[in-house]
């Protein structure tokens, strides 16, 4: 038991365990439906944090654009619950039934072909993944293959998520505009609104984003992960070694992407809902705040992050709703400033050394009070009387003294 116990403590399997027990066990059992729904919502987030974490925590890649891979991942399922939220039957008062009601509203009278593909949902699973992996692959082949890097790299993310998100405004009547796809309630037929189904879409969050950690410690212990952290700290030195580092930070922009096409997708399932606004510059950079908040270099850290900054959010907006932007920005300066590694941070420079002093003095304490009860054993107990041996008559034995 002991070995199996430092063994996940030396893989990090530890911190996994007990974050799957909280989000899987404590909060369903003492949240109510409506606050496990938000949480559910916070864990979509998650996905993009935990893809932060391998390209910039461990790749070096600051990528100021991730909303642009969420947003095309929600707007993928999005397609698809639209389209069956569409059908000629509740759509018979329209000019065209059948379609979606913003295309009817804009006088289009049949479904584009770029829709086709998302009438089906085994297509619209794959193409959650394959669509941001595909606009991933194309940004970062084109930037890294010309070894354009760092800031440069970051300002042309925010170009990209802001161009997406005027295409998308811009193209009412395939996408919905600025209000987006809404009214997205069921999938085959299930209904997604009742509350035994919230639970299943908030279990399959869950469990997906286990996975996905899961896959990307995988990376971590793998060579693959150290060749990453010395890319980020020595770049040259890995290129003059024969390795391709373009090749390296192409593939975790790509993983960090699908990631985040998966989390848009779970959004979009759970809030029923999706709209440009989770695809321009400032979610996107809340994102990333995210991941600085829990720990660049923590996968589990970067849950906890997006977990706290979206509680705190809803808090300070439903308490103070005057005041929540600036109670946010002072919660994103203070953490920034005190804690510049994030929660993860926190707890390896603090907390942990603390725990282990207090463990070791606690050992050592043992061990000195086993010592000295072998040093000065105990006497040995009074032998009891036997009952053939005479007593004597009380007092005799004080004056014979």
């Amino acid at each position: 038991m002991t070995s199996l116990f430092d063994s996940f403590k030396r893989s990090g399997l530890w911190s996994v365990i007990v974050l799957a027990v909280l989000l899987a066990v404590v909060l369903p059992a003492t949240l109510d439906i409506f606050r496990l729904n938000l949480v559910g919502k916070y864990l979509t987030y998650a996905f993009v944090a935990v893809g932060l974490v391998m390209v910039w925590g461990y790749g070096g890649v600051l990528s100021l654009g991730q909303g642009v891979f969420f947003g095309l991942g929600g707007y993928a399922m999005a397609m698809f619950l639209k389209l069956e939220a569409s059908d000629p039957e509740t759509t018979k008062i329209q000019s065209t039934p059948g379609i979606p009601d913003f295309m009817d509203w804009n006088q289009i009278t049949e479904l584009p072909m770029l829709w086709l593909p998302f009438k089906s949902l085994p297509l619209t699973v794959i193409l959650v993944i394959a669509v941001p992996t595909a606009l991933a692959w194309l940004i970062s082949f084109a930037m890294f293959k010309r070894r354009v890097g760092g800031v440069y790299f970051a300002i042309i993310t925010q170009a990209v998520a802001l161009i997406l998100s005027v295409l998308i405004i811009g193209q009412q009547g395939y996408t919905g505009g600025v209000n987006g796809m809404t009214d997205l309630k069921t999938v085959l037929g299930w209904d997604t609104r009742t509350d035994s189904a919230k639970y299943i879409l908030y279990y399959l969050c869950v469990g997906l984003l286990m996975a996905s950690i899961l896959l990307c410690l995988w990376i971590q212990k793998s060579k693959l992960g150290t060749l990453l952290l010395a890319m980020r700290d020595k770049e040259d030195r890995v290129r003059f070694s024969g390795y391709d580092v373009s090749n390296f930070k192409v593939f975790t922009f790509c993983l960090a992407a699908a990631l985040s096409g998966i989390g848009g997708a779970m959004f979009a399932l759970q809030v029923g809902f999706m709209s440009p606004s989770f695809v321009g510059i400032v979610p996107s950079i809340e994102m990333v705040i995210f991941a600085a908040v829990g720990g660049r270099m923590s996968l589990v850290g970067a849950v906890y992050g997006a977990l706290l900054v979206n509680a705190g959010k809803t808090f300070f907006s439903e308490s103070f709703p005057d005041l929540w932007l600036f109670l946010m920005a002072a919660l994103f300066i203070g953490v920034t400033l005190a804690f510049p590694m994030g929660l993860a941070g926190l707890w390896e420079s603090h907390i942990k050394p603390w725990w282990l002093r207090r463990a070791t003095e606690r050992k050592l304490h043992a061990e000195q009070l086993a010592a000295a009860q072998a040093h000065y054993p105990e006497p040995p107990p009074k032998a009891s009387r036997t009952v053939d041996e005479p007593s004597l008559p009380d007092g005799v034995g004080s004056q014979s003294a």
